[in-house]
């Protein structure tokens, strides 16, 4: 037998009181060699630095409770979100419930810092006006500023106060961190301009969020207005046989198109698109000339990655609503430079659609995205032209659109669909050209505010990291 090579082995050495200090624990991940050297930058700062607690009213993460989920359609309910779902630029809650004294305890005020506490540690995230409308999962710590929550919030998106928050993680199986562990995190004290200023730039980068999440929600509604559509769960309301144990329908043989699984057949989709004839100016597809130039499905391929600065920023389908991607990679220019400029490289204004797993995401790529790469398991849709670039988006990101898109869905182990499937999904042109036109800008407008909204967060972060910390 022939042992194995070991490679990038890390190793340090560490005193004791160092490990009295930290609670006495002795698992290597409490002394990582980068959490380390991150925490000797931040201790050596001109500025000096303080505990994190002396900066919070409060710190804590809400009760765990049976979650008793309902259906969306109820009117009394609300949308919970996960520490996953807590990172997107317009959250899409995934699990509703009714809310009562109980789960309440699950709501999260403006300005609160998130920070995932459980699985994946040391994700943040700030509330503003679209995610306070929602309940948040008891997996994300709540940190409730004294003042400034803004200059907190980017100091933790830096490498260094990451790399301190996941220092504190324990857990042999699945990794967690607690409030009492982020109170004791040390934070840069920077002056009070400094910290103003680095303010000042967080929150007008979340108040662009909420405005261009408001821009889609009204670009949407128009969109539902001119083609007279009913709530999706009305339109497929008579469809299903409701004296069967579960959802049963009939279709007739003629209409099989080749698939014998019943997510192909759903009624709601025939539903949809008979609606869509009735009310559109026009039908037509994705494929469409006139929608797009070409949808790209990339092939499969064994991927290199490299470090920061020497690859191609790269994303998979879970990050893919996020306005800044966490845990980007690096994927090899030298090692997939052909492939990234003929199918991986992404262009401001393409539609990306998840096609496998967890199909059906669709977001418009914004500015600051362009030239990077995402994962072979997006579908890119190169629009015709930047007149109908956001209203193909926004049809569909629709719930009417996603359901056009996953009718297509198939895999006994893992979904999937295919670049001719995206090219068959039927898509409504307006008989209004001049509302189409005013969807279509509303959505290219939120798209660039989420720009400006990155654009702003990255000179926060860079405050804390050149200025503060000296990197």
């Amino acid at each position: 037998m022939v042992a194995a090579e070991v490679t990038n082995l890390k190793h340090c050495t560490v005193r004791l009181s160092d490990a009295i200090a930290r609670g006495k624990r002795i698992d290597a991940s409490a002394f990582d060699v980068d959490a380390m050297r991150m925490r000797s930058i931040v201790d050596g700062c001109r500025f000096g630095t303080v505990k994190l607690g002396s900066l919070l009213d409060d710190a804590y993460y809400g009760a765990r409770l049976k979650r008793r989920y309902v259906s969306k359609t109820r009117d009394d309910v609300v949308g919970l979100v996960g520490s996953s779902e807590m990172l997107d630029c317009y959250p899409h809650p995934v699990k509703y419930m009714v809310e009562d004294g109980e789960n309440s305890e699950l709501r999260v005020k403006p300005g609160t810092v998130l920070v995932s506490r459980s699985g994946t540690i040391g994700n943040v995230t700030l509330v503003g006006e679209t995610l306070s409308r929602y309940l948040v999962s008891e997996h994300s710590i709540r940190l409730e500023c004294t003042e400034l929550p803004g200059y907190v919030y980017a100091y933790l998106r830096t490498p260094a106060g990451k790399a301190l928050v996941q220092s504190n993680t324990f857990g042999a199986v699945v990794q967690h961190v607690e409030p009492d562990h982020m109170r004791q995190v040390l934070v840069p004290n920077a002056p009070r301009d400094v910290r103003e200023r680095v303010n000042e730039l967080v929150m007008e980068s979340y108040r662009l969020r909420d405005e261009s999440n408001a821009m889609v929600d009204e670009a949407t509604a128009m969109m539902v207005e001119a083609l007279a559509l009913p709530p999706a769960h009305e339109l497929n309301r008579d469809l299903i046989k409701q004296d069967a144990g579960v959802d049963t329908f009939s279709i007739k043989l003629s209409d099989m198109a080749g698939r014998a699984d019943a997510s192909y057949h759903v009624p709601i989709v025939d539903a949809i698109v008979d609606h869509l004839k009735a009310h559109a100016g026009q039908m037509t597809t994705v494929g469409d000339p006139r929608i797009s130039k070409k949808v790209i499905l990339p092939g499969r391929f064994k991927r290199v990655y490299v470090d920061e600065g020497h690859g191609v920023t790269f994303i998979g389908g879970k990050q893919l609503w996020e306005l800044d991607p966490s845990n980007k990679k690096y994927l090899s220019n030298v090692k997939h430079g052909d492939r990234i400029s003929e199918q991986l490289r992404l262009h401001e204004g393409m539609t990306l659609i998840t096609r496998s797993g967890s199909i059906g995401k669709v977001m418009l790529v914004p500015r600051h995205w362009e030239d990077w790469v995402a994962s072979e398991h997006i579908i890119r849709v190169v629009p015709a032209d930047d007149e109908i670039a956001g209203y193909l988006n926004v049809f569909l990101a629709s719930d009417y659109g996603r359901e056009l898109i996953c009718r297509y869905t198939y895999g006994s182990v893992v979904d999937e669909i295919t670049d001719e499937h995206v090219r068959s999904i039927p898509v409504p042109l307006l008989g209004d050209e001049h509302v189409q036109a005013t969807i279509n800008g509303l959505m290219l407008d939120a798209n660039r505010k989420r720009f400006e909204a990155y654009e702003l967060e990255q000179e926060a972060i860079r405050i804390v990291n050149e200025d503060v910390l000296g990197l």
